[in-house]
């Protein structure tokens, strides 16, 4: 349950601040369609937040990964992987006509490229504070 809990709860912290930042400013969604598209994301993380930890998990565990540049191309590959049809689904839900869904992944690919990184120390870093740093990645420098 601590898994669940902390997994979630970082992906809903730090995804809802930068998508929602992304939607509004660089896809020129509406701040109705914003609002829309972040309510529905949050049922959502809290679907495949812990999936996705688990997804990650099973990346890092499977691919030999040393190195700044190989992590960080595992946590690109793994989170791409997952979140890209997740995240067209709920934009298609939200009600996002066809170029605002293509801006809005398209913007959303290239963040989700620079931000999977970031995203995955922060995802180490909340689970070592509480104690469930997978014993793959528990070893790994913090770069």
């Amino acid at each position: 349950m601590r898994g669940f809990v902390v997994d979630t709860g970082t992906t809903i912290v730090f995804f809802t601040i930068v998508a929602g930042l992304t939607e509004l400013l660089l896809a020129g969604m509406s701040p109705r369609e914003v609002l829309v598209t972040r309510a529905l994301t949050v049922p959502v993380m809290v679907l495949t937040g812990r999936p996705y930890g688990m997804w990650r998990d099973m990346w890092f565990r499977r691919v030999p990964a040393r190195g700044l540049i190989a992590r960080t191309a595992l946590d690109i590959a793994a989170f791409l992987s997952f979140q890209v049809p997740v995240y067209a689904m709920i934009l298609w839900v939200a009600g996002a006509d066809v170029g605002e869904m293509a801006i809005a992944l398209g913007s959303a690919v290239w963040l989700m490229v620079l931000l999977s990184r970031p995203f995955g120390l922060v995802l180490e870093r909340v689970r070592r504070a509480f104690g469930l740093a997978p014993p793959g990645l528990a070893h790994a420098p913090d770069r």
